[in-house]
């Protein structure tokens, strides 16, 4: 037979056992893939068997209970306080407070509780886990507030060297090594006895802190600067004029500031100004404002001034005042000083017309002619910007003695009584007025506790420093300068007080005041002490007073009228009981 032919005859049979050496094959990789698979689900997420946890035995649970059991097991050492020593004396550590916790679900799976194909994984499932520490976790903030406070109590805190100064002498202060735990050995002692079985007290060493400044910086300090600066006087040559200036008076510019472990001579610019320009003869600027000239507002221009280079002060004089005699002079260049305010922003204001101006009377009482004469000169062109606020209080300031003023009577809880600056309330209501009929925004004010018949009823206000004040707002677009005047009385006249407003008129201020309502009646008080002022007493009401608003000159702008509602208290009927009573 020729050899192709039995050739032939051979392949169906090669092919055959292929075939069937691929069948085997697979079937061994299906029952092995098969196998692997429900080794896998088996496995889940469980725990190796025989796996302890810092002693807890976990094994064969699933991950979260695992966790669960894990944290049941260490309850007790997580309670429990540590005993530790520092230098000798013992402490207890709460750990908690010490920020050292566990976290029990990184330890199940670090112990090898999480769901995987990995075959070591499934291996060590089935053939039982290993024994591990739990993961501890530490809260940096809660630990280092708590070594913070065990160095307070048991150590002792650096001091770091400093130099200063005390007018013209040097002040020093010598560096202290302190005493205090290292951090990072601390915290690996408190975590090897955190979960032992049977801890030993752990003991802690407190180790030597070195200052930041140490004795070398403060002497260096002292060498390069310090004592180079209360040598001797520094001279200012300044439009051919020289100065000198002296250490006990600049060294309040001077400071040696701790930086990067030295000591940096460091510059206050704005009391080295002060202090120069108390010496340097300048021409400060002057701002342009608005008076009343001839009972006319008119701009009064501002005036630029002379001054020296303040930049070439501060970059010169930290160099300066550390040379030696004979070289301390720092040469300043003049420079022009412009105004903060100018005559062209004054002018902006346009501050034209009277836009409204108010009187009221008082009668005589030579208290009355000082406080409220005291009060008007203090108001007086007082010139407020569109947007600034008036505040009687901070323009008149504390009604003392050094201020001006002297006692007189004002209303306390219902009666009259002896204080510093009574009668200024006369100005408060005047000057109100004026400021309602300017159309100006009220922000605060307070009407007397019961009314005053010289007042207009529903429409004053009272003041107390620290506690009472009268405020309002420029809301126009425009300036307002205040003109407050007083004729004093007389034992034969009233005194007159006057404020009137100038700016350029935006509103036409109409008022109506309604009728007296929910009267209330008079109580009599008799008062026992030896002073006491006698009073004839009147009954209190309720009363309202609308502000109506019509623009006027370039105003569009419309506005809702403003009621404004006051309640007045009876004014008490006083009678002095006591026989040695005076009324003053």
């Amino acid at each position: 037979m020729p050899k192709n032919s039995a050739a032939s005859a051979d392949q169906p049979r090669d092919k055959a056992g292929a075939s069937v050496v691929v069948g085997l094959l697979a079937v061994l990789v299906v029952l092995f893939g098969g196998s692997y698979a429900a080794a896998h689900y088996i496995a889940g997420d469980r725990v190796p068997r025989g796996t302890t946890v810092s002693g807890v035995d976990i094994g064969g649970h699933p991950q979260g209970e695992a966790a669960d059991r894990l944290q049941a097991g260490l309850a007790d050492k997580l309670a429990r306080d540590l005993e530790v020593t520092v230098d000798g004396r013992p402490v207890s550590v709460d750990p908690a407070a010490a920020g050292l916790d566990v976290d029990y679900e990184a330890s199940v799976a670090e112990a090898g509780g999480e769901r995987s194909w990995d075959p070591v994984r499934l291996w060590n499932y089935f053939t039982g886990g290993e024994s591990t520490e739990a993961e501890v976790v530490v809260d940096d903030a809660a630990y280092n507030a708590w070594l913070a406070t065990l160095d307070e109590q048991h150590g002792e805190a650096a001091v770091d060297g400093a130099v200063g100064f005390d007018g013209g002498e040097i002040t020093r202060t010598a560096p202290v090594t302190g005493r205090a735990l290292d951090p990072a050995d601390t915290l690996a002692a408190l975590r090897g006895s955190f979960l032992a079985d049977d801890p030993a007290p752990v003991a802690l060493e407190t180790t030597d802190v070195v200052p930041a400044i140490d004795a070398g910086d403060v002497q260096e300090a002292l060498d390069s600067f310090a004592s180079p600066a209360v040598a001797a006087p520094v001279t200012i040559d300044f439009q051919g004029e020289s100065v000198k200036v002296f250490p006990a008076d600049y060294t309040a510019a001077l400071s040696l500031v701790p930086t990067d472990g030295e000591l940096v001579p460091t510059l206050d610019p704005a009391v080295l100004a002060e202090v120069i320009g108390a010496r340097v003869t300048t021409g400060a600027p002057v701002d342009a404002t608005v008076q009343l000239v001839d009972g006319t507002p008119q701009v009064i221009p501002s005036k630029p001034g002379v001054t020296f280079d303040q930049a070439q002060l501060e970059a010169g004089f930290l160099d300066v005042v550390a040379k030696p005699q004979g070289q301390r002079t720092l040469a300043l260049d003049a420079q022009v000083a412009q105004p903060e305010f100018t005559t062209k922003d004054a002018r902006a204001l346009q501050v034209k017309e009277r836009v409204s101006t108010f009187p009221t009377y008082f009668p005589y009482a030579e208290y009355r002619n000082v406080n409220i004469g005291r009060a008007a000169e203090l108001i007086d062109g007082t010139l407020l910007k569109p947007g600034e606020t008036f505040s009687l209080n901070d323009v008149v300031g504390e009604r003392t003695e050094a201020n001006g003023f002297t006692e007189g009577f004002i209303i306390n809880d219902g009666i009259l009584v002896q204080d510093l600056g009574g009668g200024v309330s006369q100005m408060a209501t005047t000057t109100f007025n004026a400021m309602f009929f300017a159309g100006l925004e009220d922000v605060e004010h307070k009407p007397h506790s019961f009314y005053i018949s010289r007042y207009p009823v529903g429409r004053e206000a009272t003041v107390a420093w620290g506690s009472v004040d009268l405020r309002f707002r420029n809301d126009t677009p425009y300036g307002v300068l205040i003109e407050a005047d007083v004729t004093p009385s007389t034992p034969t006249s009233q005194g007159v007080a006057t404020v009137s407003m100038y700016s350029t008129k935006w509103w036409d201020i109409t008022t109506t005041t309604g009728k007296e309502h929910n009267l209330t009646q008079p109580k009599t008080r008799r008062i026992d002490t030896v002073e006491c002022h006698p009073n004839e007493g009147y009954g209190g009401f309720d009363i309202d007073v609308v502000r109506y608003f019509e623009p006027a000159g370039k105003n569009t702008e419309q506005r809702d009228p403003e009621t404004f509602s006051t309640t007045y208290i009876p004014s008490d009927t006083v009678i002095c009981t006591n026989p040695n009573a005076t009324d003053g």
